[in-house]
């Protein structure tokens, strides 16, 4: 089986500007690559797990995700750091257009996509460890048993009721490798 460094998009590979899906406005957060060069070299796979709300709200098309994706895994691949895939919710139960307005398992906090990816790469979940920014990250890496689960946050500290590392620089989860 393989382990893996689930990694959420906006605020922890990317500055969160609301909506990103221009290149001219994807901007990296600090020591991200350092982070998965570290993940990488220590044999995890990186997957990342994203709510992409903004196709479903009309903002941008899949093809304007796809494309901002491919760009972002060409830079990682720059650094010497493979992602294994991005994984992608468009949907939203509320505020959404056509086929895209639903209540699915793919959007966190639900688990669906974590359990594609676990699927897919068969990943040991009690050896992977999931990286997220808001609330929603922590349950859904608590509903698809991620093991290791980390909170990034600057200033927001929350509590669940379940096991939850908080730091509030990429750099310090190095050491839980």
């Amino acid at each position: 089986m393989n382990k893996a460094l689930f990694l959420d998009r906006d605020g922890i590979i990317n500055v969160d500007h609301g909506y990103v899906y221009k290149i001219e406005e994807f901007e990296f957060m600090p020591n991200i690559f350092e982070l998965c060069k570290i993940a990488n070299d220590k044999g995890y796979l990186i997957v990342v797990i994203t709510n992409q709300s903004g196709i479903g709200r009309g903002r941008y098309s899949e093809n304007d995700f796809h494309i901002l994706s491919k760009w972002m895994v060409e830079q990682f691949l720059k650094q010497g750091i493979k992602i294994a895939e991005v994984f992608y919710c468009p949907h939203h139960p509320e505020k959404a257009f056509n086929h895209y307005l639903k209540q699915c398992n793919c959007r966190k906090p639900a688990p669906g996509l974590i359990n594609q990816a676990v699927k897919k790469y068969n990943i040991d979940v009690n050896n992977s460890i999931f990286i997220g920014d808001k609330p929603s990250d922590m349950h859904a890496a608590q509903a698809g048993n991620i093991k290791t689960k980390v909170f990034f946050s600057e200033n927001i500290h929350e509590n669940y009721p379940f096991d939850v590392i908080t730091i509030d620089d990429l750099a310090e989860i190095s050491s839980i490798f």
